[in-house]
């Protein structure tokens, strides 16, 4: 049994690694060399308490960049929107019963009749998923021109996500501004 344990124990890690993903596109049209001011448009989350930390991971990153931030009017307008949800994933135990073949016991093509079939244990783990959304739009014509989506899984510990979500925010912009952009 402690084998089985482990082996999902193992698919469930798996799984957990596929969650975490960073993702960006913007306007090839864009020429980012003309944008060296930002204004907020504003934060869109569920916990009151994380809108001020993704300003904060966000700034420090276009700050990096050598653009600055102004109250309103910039050259480019920040909007961010984070979400969680639970990622379902299932889990099936074999208790290894019908002393054949470790619990598979596929009756009529290798176990048929040798003790049986054994029992199936199939659980749900809920997986919570932190999603957040970053848009740059352009400040005079409004078109989005720089767009990040980071995902990743969500711990009980609020450091442990705040630290995974200011590391995905420095992922989404390791690349920023685009080097196939524009006037780059």
């Amino acid at each position: 049994m402690k084998k089985y344990h482990l082996l999902a124990l193992g698919g469930v890690l798996a799984v957990t690694c596929l969650f975490a993903k960073t993702s960006v596109d913007y306007d090839h049209k864009a020429s980012f060399a003309s944008y060296h001011t930002y204004s907020w448009i504003g934060v869109n989350v569920q916990e009151p308490l994380w809108k001020e930390r993704i300003m904060n991971a966000v700034d420090s990153q276009l700050t990096a960049k050598g653009w600055q931030k102004v109250e309103s009017g910039g050259d480019a307008a920040i909007s961010a929107v984070g979400a969680t949800h639970n990622q379902q994933t299932l889990d099936t135990f074999y208790d290894g019963a019908g002393g054949f073949g470790g619990g598979w016991g596929h009756r009529g093509w290798w176990g048929g009749g040798m003790g049986g079939m054994g029992m199936t244990t199939t659980e749900v783990e809920n997986t919570p998923v932190g999603t957040l959304h970053i848009d740059i739009f352009d400040g005079k014509t409004k078109n989005v021109i720089w767009h990040a989506v980071m995902s990743d899984t969500l711990s009980s510990k609020p450091e442990k996500n705040e630290e995974k979500m200011t590391k995905a925010v420095d992922d989404a912009f390791k690349k920023f501004p685009p080097a196939g952009a524009k006037g780059m």
